[in-house]
Order: structure tokens, then C-alpha cells, then sequence
């Protein structure tokens, strides 16, 4: 087995990789490797390519603040175009060469006598092994595919693809179809499928708000002005987010402040569905409107009152070797089941192979203390690893770009303290997490994703909200500005020759005391 060592490694090449590696170098740190078992870099925008994939937050405000992007062709961008803007970034940063695609990450150990994370890696059939002094998780929380647990699914004889593994050779036309699920990608999917397939039976547990989706395509003036008048996309782009952080008030602080969303939503349904009441009435929610995550769309519910389109809402009994029987006892034979019940967020099985201190995993830990981090970032139990997107980092309406470069800030000051002062183990103090996990449940006590009456993925199997940032993003960047020592206990020790360029404090110390708690 081959072993490598590097400074740091960064499993996962999607916005927040890609963004840890460009930042990293930008401040000097160039010994890492990105590891990555797809073919490039993308993450969930380059898996999920099913028919009408697309980003529901305003393309001017899902990107990098260091690298805008003025030739975006719509106001909300469909996965090809992302998938292609994350490339690009990458090919100007030069971060390809120092990425290994096609690598799946199978274990990933914290060796306490070495100080090092032991990451086993498989690539095409030959494995690696990768010791680094800092681990960073890149992995992102869709990007394990959740399959739901129904009887009789495994004998399924036609074709079964789920949203975020698309079969984009397979020909749906004039078949029937069976989609499980009206989450995010399962309203952005139907419409396409209803134009073509002979019968689309679209089974939904719960309806979700939906408001209408404002996209356009931007002018020729827009695009001249992006690139050449200077100021103006930034002005554009905080004025978008000033605008989203409006509902973060409503979410987090007063549900009722979200009244004029619900009669928006409720608008989108009359205008969509027309004077179908029996329809109308199934694609209602039930719950308070931002209790699950607010869509866009302008033509779900038209695809709804298709003739060829029935919402099924009795549940589903069993599937047979070539159907789904719904729970009122009606079998409906399909040709292919389309399973669209999103992803594994709070249990994925990325958290089975990352091993901490004690030879505990963090779904180990997580099954007894709930889903919890400190900033979303460090995991007690886990030293020298930060997690991008970790725990209480999620958000309901406005970009995860954002909050993703608010860790980078941290990230890259946390590299900074440890270079500059020599420490070679950083763990956070239980203390400080539990304080800081205490402080999140407290603000979320008056809000809608407690109290709006909804099950959802934001929660955990014990029903504690562990996925969602309460309140404004831009708190969460107040609290990442700087990587706060005093909350973690510290290692300092002789220190290995420097990989990169000391850019600032006094690093001319290489022996500090062996153990001390900062």
C-alpha cells in the first residue's frame, strides 16, 4: 500500500472543498491534497443531472464573493451552468493538480501517537493511504442519496433511478412512471417527465409551499454592465441578500411575519391548478409555511392537472414485481420508479468512517448527543478536523455560498494560529460546544421549524433541530470572523519545517511547552 503524507487533506471537491483548497493557497498553505470520488469538481451539481435540475437561490448570490461570475445567462442558474462555473473556478485556481478524482474515501482515523489522520482511500480497485496533520470535511450534506423503506422495493422488476443518480441515457417516453417524494428535486423533475411520459404517478407524503420561481434571462445591457461597470454586480448581489434575510426574521423569530409568503404560495397554487378542488386541496400544505423548505416553481402545479399526471396522497402500502399498491389498496402498474426523497443529512454513512480519539465514530457520538458541532466547524472528540456545512450551518433562505466562505474565514484563520504558534493538536473543549449547542436550541425555541406543526430533515431522530443556523447569516460571519483559541484545548510542540510562507505574528519559535490548555 502506498502511503502519502501531507500538512492537510480535504475529502470533497463541491463549493465548500474547492472553496477550502482556493483560500488555503491564497494564504500560502500549499501542502494538501483534495480527494474526491467523482470524475471533477461539482459535488452536488455535477451528481444530480436529472431533467430540470437548477439552484433556487438568485444566480448572482450562489457564488464565490471572490470569483462573481458576470456572464451567468439566467437569473436562476440549472445545474449544467454551476456545474460548469465550479470547474472553471477550479482551472483558474490550479487546484486540479493537486486533486485526486475518482477516490472514495473508506476510512479515515485519527492516530493519536502520530498526530495524524490515517485516511485509507480505493481507486479502481487499489487502495492508498493519505497521513495528514489536518483533516477537512468537504463532504457536504447531499451527497448521500436516502432510499426510502418500503416493502417489496427489491422486487421491483422494471427500472428503479434515483434523483441524485440519474440514468440520463434512459428513454422515459410514453412509459409510466411512478416519482416518490415532492421535495426540491422531485417539483423541479416532474414537469419534465409529464411532458413525456404516457402516465406519471407522483406520490406525495406532504405537500410543500411553493412560491413562484422569477427567472429570467438576463439582457445584453445586464451582462455588459456585470463586466464592465464597476461595483455593480457586488451592489446587485447585496441587494439580493439583503432581501433574503428578511424571511430569516420570520423563520427564526416570528412564523407570523411569513403571512404574506403562505398567501403567495397559495396564489401560485390557484393560479397553476385553476378550479380543480379535489387537486387543490392535496397540494395545500397542512403545516406553517417555512416548517419545510420554501420551493420555487412555475410549473408544478400545471404538471399537477395534467391528464396524464395523478397525485397520490393515500401513502404507499407495498411495491410489487411491477407496481406500487398505495395504502387505500389501489395497484398501479409502472414501467420505472423514479425515487426522489432527497438525502441522508443527519445519519449519512460519511459519519461511519470518520474516527475520532477514543475509536468512536461520528455517527457513534452523534447517536448519543445529537448532530452537534462548535460553529459548525470542530467536533469534540475529533481533533485537527473541521467540517465544512457541519452541524447548524443549513439555512432556509439564502445561499449556503455564504455561510460556506464564512468557515473559510475561520478555516484559514485556524491554519494561521496553528502556524504561528506552533500547534501541532487542536481540539475543542466539551465545555464550549455543549454552550454553543445550547445558545442554537435556545434561539430556535420561537421558531417555525419547532413550532410550525411539520416533520422534516432539519430535525434529527430525537426531534432536536440540528441541520439549520437560527437567525441572520450574517451573525454566523460575526462568530467565524476569527478562530476564538480560548475554546479549545491546544498542543504545542517542536514544529515540522514550514510548507509556506509565514504571513504574519512571530513564528520564529519552534519549542513551546508540550501540553497546555489555551
Amino acid at each position: 500500500m502506498t502511503t502519502n503524507d501531507v500538512e492537510i487533506a480535504i475529502i470533497g471537491a463541491g463549493f465548500s472543498g474547492l472553496g477550502a483548497a482556493i483560500r488555503m493557497r491564497q494564504h500560502g498553505f500549499d501542502d494538501f491534497v483534495l480527494l474526491d470520488r467523482g470524475r471533477d469538481f461539482g459535488g452536488t451539481w455535477r451528481d444530480n443531472t436529472y431533467p430540470g435540475a437548477a439552484c433556487d437561490v438568485p444566480s448572482q448570490l450562489y457564488s464565490y464573493s471572490f470569483a462573481k461570475n458576470p456572464t451567468w445567462s439566467r437569473s436562476y442558474s440549472h445545474q449544467p451552468e454551476i456545474h460548469a462555473y465550479i470547474n472553471d473556478v477550479a482551472a483558474r485556481h490550479d487546484i486540479a493538480a493537486r486533486s485526486r478524482f475518482g477516490t472514495e474515501v473508506t476510512n479515515a482515523a485519527w492516530n493519536e501517537d502520530e498526530g495524524r489522520w490515517i485516511i485509507d482511500t480505493e481507486r479502481d480497485g487499489t487502495t492508498e493511504q493519505v497521513r495528514a496533520r489536518v483533516l477537512i470535511g468537504g463532504v457536504g450534506p447531499l451527497c448521500e442519496p436516502n432510499l426510502p423503506d418500503i416493502e417489496g422495493i427489491e422486487s421491483f422488476e422494471g427500472k428503479i433511478v434515483h434523483s441524485a443518480r440519474w440514468d440520463n441515457d434512459h428513454d422515459f417516453t410514453g412509459q409510466r412512471v411512478a416519482v416518490i417524494g415532492t421535495g426540491a428535486s422531485a417539483i423541479q423533475l416532474v414537469p419534465e417527465l409529464a411532458k413525456v411520459t404516457s402516465r406519471l404517478d407522483v406520490y406525495q407524503r406532504t405537500a410543500p409551499w411553493i412560491v413562484p420561481r422569477t427567472e429570467r434571462a438576463y439582457t445584453k445591457l445586464e451582462h455588459w454592465a456585470y463586466k464592465n461597470v464597476p461595483g455593480y454586480q457586488s451592489a446587485v448581489r447585496g441587494g439580493i441578500y439583503a432581501a433574503n434575510e428578511v424571511i430569516a426574521f420570520g423563520l427564526t423569530y416570528s412564523p407570523t411575519a411569513l403571512k404574506p409568503v403562505e398567501l403567495l404560495c397559495r396564489a401560485n397554487i390557484a393560479r397553476g391548478i385553476g378550479r380543480d378542488a379535489e387537486l387543490r386541496r392535496k397540494a395545500t400544505p397542512t403545516f406553517q409555511v417555512g416548517c419545510k423548505r420554501i420551493l420555487r416553481s412555475n410549473d408544478w402545479y400545471p404538471a399537477l392537472a395534467r391528464p396524464n399526471v395523478d397525485l397520490i396522497t393515500d401513502g404507499i402500502e407495498r411495491i410489487t414485481p411491477t407496481g406500487v399498491v398505495a395504502k387505500d389498496g389501489t395497484t398501479r402498474e409502472v414501467d420505472v420508479i423514479v425515487v426522489a426523497t432527497g438525502f441522508h443529512v443527519t445519519d449519512s454513512p460519511v459519519f461511519d468512517k470518520i474516527v475520532g480519539k477514543d475509536q468512536r465514530s461520528l455517527a457513534d457520538v452523534w447517536a448519543e448527543i445529537g448532530m452537534q458541532g462548535y460553529k459548525g466547524s470542530f467536533v469534540h472528540g475529533f481533533p485537527n478536523m473541521m467540517l465544512m456545512v457541519g452541524p447548524s450551518t443549513g439555512l432556509g433562505h439564502t445561499s449556503m455560498v455564504y455561510m460556506i466562505e464564512s468557515q473559510l474565514n475561520y478555516l484559514v484563520d485556524y491554519l494561521k494560529t496553528v502556524r504561528s504558534q506552533g500547534i501541532t493538536r487542536t481540539e475543542v473543549k466539551l465545555s464550549a460546544q455543549q454552550e454553543f449547542n445550547a445558545g442554537i436550541q435556545h434561539k430556535l425555541r420561537n421558531s417555525v421549524w419547532v413550532n410550525g406543526g411539520c416533520a422534516s430533515w432539519y430535525k434529527d431522530a430525537n426531534g432536536n433541530i440540528t441541520t439549520l443556523w437560527p437567525g441572520f447569516t450574517f451573525a454566523f460571519r460575526n462568530t467565524t470572523r476569527r478562530f476564538d483559541i480560548a475554546a479549545y484545548d491546544v498542543t504545542r510542540g517542536a514544529r515540522r519545517p514550514a510548507t509556506s510562507t509565514p504571513d504574519h505574528g512571530d513564528e520564529s519559535k519552534t519549542d513551546q511547552p508540550a501540553a497546555v490548555n489555551a
